[in-house]
């Protein structure tokens, strides 16, 4: 690729996978894996968006609930190609099914793979749902026993489960950091943000250059989910401690608000990918702080995946181009 030293921004964003990344670009999504010292996977997916099916679902707030829906859907295909593609290399160890598992292949046979997405993917809904919405209310309805004096300061709950959804977000991946597997998926993830910042600043894609780039990047998962929480700090202001007098409500119309949520961390996030000025940098810091848990610096065998995803999905025609200038 011809240097040429131009700074834009573009619309092109990924995702660290098992021994991979994903790319996704305008008109490509490409998957690439290491499977060998000096080979590299790659693979298109085909995906109809549901953002690409009629202009109601391009509509602001409304774009960002059937994003983050595809990007679900985007992820689970880019994984299973991933995992297959590390377990054939030998690159991901494979254990001996048990006499349980033996037994639900035997029933299942090919289905079995979707049926423990699903019950997987339901399990942590509800999981997700009571640590995230219920828990925080109760436990300050707990807290508001021994001091009266809080109970309907909603000020002081919205701040309380605010506080304690980002400690449970943070805790969470400082836990996932310490497994082998995972710290190598967020060293992946630094050679994801490295390679689209290297590509930004219109340098050529090579290890070296690659190598000088920040692993911090505005417009990232992380970023959006730290985003999301803290609006949700914001809409929780405007819920009673008690709605109707009684505490189980609110977080029961908090979880209502999570498509609002959704879609307002969603716009935020692309306003800190398009524009670098004072207020999208304070906007994007609290998601860059975190990122500092959940991407690491890669190594050079991660760089070389990195180019080949971002190169498969790079179009001719400049399409993915937002801007070729950052609002200063």
């Amino acid at each position: 690729m011809a240097n040429t030293n131009e700074r834009k921004i573009t619309s092109i964003g990924g995702s660290a996978l098992i021994e991979g990344i994903m790319m996704r670009g305008p008109k490509r999504t490409t998957v690439a894996v290491r499977t060998g010292e000096n080979e590299i996977h790659t693979e298109d997916i085909n995906f109809p968006s549901i953002t690409s099916k009629s202009k109601f679902f391009r509509l602001p707030i409304i774009r960002g609930i059937c994003g983050l829906i595809d990007s679900m859907r985007l992820s689970y295909k880019a994984l299973s190609v991933s995992a297959d593609k590390a377990l054939e290399a030998g690159l991901v160890e494979e254990e001996e099914p048990s006499k349980f598992e033996k037994w639900l292949t035997e029933k299942l046979g090919d289905n079995l793979m979707k049926v423990i997405m699903v019950i997987a993917t339901v399990l942590g809904v509800l999981l997700a749902v009571g640590l995230f919405f219920f828990l925080p209310s109760l436990l300050y309805d707990l807290l508001a026993l021994i001091f009266p004096s809080i109970t309907d300061v909603v000020l002081a709950k919205s701040v309380f489960e605010g506080v304690l959804k980002i400690a449970l977000f943070l805790g969470y991946i400082i836990l996932c950091s310490q497994m082998e597997e995972m710290k190598r998926v967020f060293m992946y993830h630094g050679a994801e943000h490295k390679t689209i910042f290297c590509y930004e600043e219109g340098l050529e894609l090579t290890v070296e250059n690659i190598k000088k780039q920040s692993r911090f990047h505005p417009r990232c998962g992380t970023s959006f989910l730290v985003i999301t929480l803290l609006i949700g700090v914001v809409l929780g202001l405007f819920i009673p401690a008690q709605p109707f007098g009684i505490s189980i409500l609110r977080p029961v119309f908090k979880l209502l608000l999570l498509p609002i949520m959704i879609g307002i961390g969603y716009e935020a996030i692309k306003l800190c990918g398009k524009y670098d000025n004072k207020f999208t940098r304070i906007l994007a810091k609290p998601g860059m702080w975190a990122q500092h848990i959940t991407t690491k610096e890669p190594d050079k065998k991660m760089i070389e995946v990195a180019i080949e995803a971002m190169t498969a999905v790079i179009p001719d025609d400049g399409s993915d181009i937002v801007s070729n200038c950052c609002d200063k």
